[in-house]
C-alpha cells in the first residue's frame, strides 16, 4: 500500500496478511482506518493512493475508499477470469500479432468499465495488459477509483502500479536483517523483533543515502552493505583517550569505507 504526501514525499506501508484459513484481506479495513488516521494527523491536506495485489481487492475495501469522506483512490490488482479475458480478446490477439511479427514481448493496453455479478455494488474503472510473450498470454488487470484524466491507462498500469513492486524489494531486503524471525511462541517477542529489524533498516538505508552516495554501493542491497561494509574484521585498541580501529589494508572496500566514515562525522 502507497500513501503519498502533499510534501512530496511517500510513506509505504506493508499490510500483513492474516492467518492462511482466513480471507488474504481479513482486518484490512480497520488497518487502513488506523493508518489513515495516523497519516491525516502528519499530512492532513494529502493525497492517499492505496495500492495493493489482488488479495486486497475487496469489495469492502473498495467501498470505504469510494466514501465521499475518505477522499482518497485506489489501485488494486485484479484476478483473471473468462469474462475479463473475454472482453480483452481483441487487444490479446493485436499483441500475439506483433510478437509473431517482431519475435519480441508486445503489450496492448486497453481500459473499460466492469462489475462483478454478484461481489461488487457497482462499475469500476479496470485497466487491461493484453500482454504476449515466448511462453503465451500474459494478461494482467487493475481496478482503480482513479480517473483517465489523472492517469491513463498505459501510464497507471506501468509508472503507478508496477511501481509497487520497488517497495516489495524493500521490504525483501528487511528480510536480510532477520525480519522474519519468529524465535518465541509469544506475539510480544516476535513483534518487537520486527521492530528492531525496522530500525536496523533504517539505518542502514541512512547510510546508504548519505555515506555511499556516489560509490559503487550506492544502490547495493542492505545485506551486501552489511557484510561488505560492517561485518568485517579489525583489532580494536582502546586507551584512556581513544578507541582506535585497526582495518587489514587488504581489505579491499577501504577507500569506500574511509569515504562513508568521512562523510558521517559530525
Amino acid at each position: 500500500m502507497k500513501a503519498a504526501s502533499s510534501a512530496g514525499r511517500s510513506e509505504s506501508i506493508l499490510l500483513y496478511r492474516s492467518l492462511p484459513n482466513q480471507d488474504a484481506a481479513a482486518g484490512s479495513v480497520d488497518e487502513v482506518k488506523r493508518i489513515v488516521a495516523q497519516l491525516r494527523q502528519r499530512w492532513p491536506e494529502g493525497k492517499i493512493i492505496l495500492r495493493a495485489d489482488s488479495g486486497f481487492c475487496r469489495e469492502e475495501l473498495m467501498a470505504w475508499c469510494e466514501r465521499k469522506e475518505n477522499d482518497f483512490d485506489y489501485a488494486f490488482g485484479l484476478v483473471r477470469n473468462k469474462r475479463l479475458q473475454k472482453i480483452i480478446g481483441a487487444q490479446m490477439q493485436q499483441a500475439r500479432a506483433s510478437h509473431q511479427t517482431s519475435g519480441k514481448a508486445a503489450r496492448v493496453f486497453a481500459e473499460f468499465t466492469y462489475q462483478t455479478h454478484k461481489s461488487w455494488s457497482r462499475p469500476r474503472r479496470v485497466v487491461a495488459k493484453a500482454e504476449f510473450l515466448d511462453k503465451g498470454e500474459n494478461p494482467r488487470f487493475v481496478v482503480t477509483s482513479l480517473t483517465a484524466e489523472q492517469w491513463a491507462a498505459q501510464n497507471l498500469y506501468e509508472k503507478f502500479y508496477c511501481a509497487r513492486g520497488e517497495i516489495e524489494n524493500r521490504i525483501k531486503e528487511q528480510m536480510c536483517l532477520f525480519a522474519d524471525r519468529l524465535s518465541t511462541d509469544e506475539m510480544e517477542g516476535n513483534q518487537l523483533r520486527l521492530y528492531f529489524s525496522a530500525l536496523a533498516y533504517t539505518l542502514v538505508e541512512a547510510l546508504r543515502r548519505l555515506a555511499l552516495a556516489g560509490t559503487q554501493w550506492a544502490q547495493a542491497q542492505v545485506d551486501t552493505i552489511r557484510l561488505k561494509l560492517l561485518k568485517i574484521g579489525a583489532i580494536v585498541r582502546i586507551s584512556a583517550r581513544r578507541v582506535v580501529l585497526q582495518l587489514s589494508s587488504a581489505y579491499p572496500w577501504k577507500d569506500i569505507y574511509a569515504q562513508a566514515f568521512h562523510a558521517l562525522r559530525c
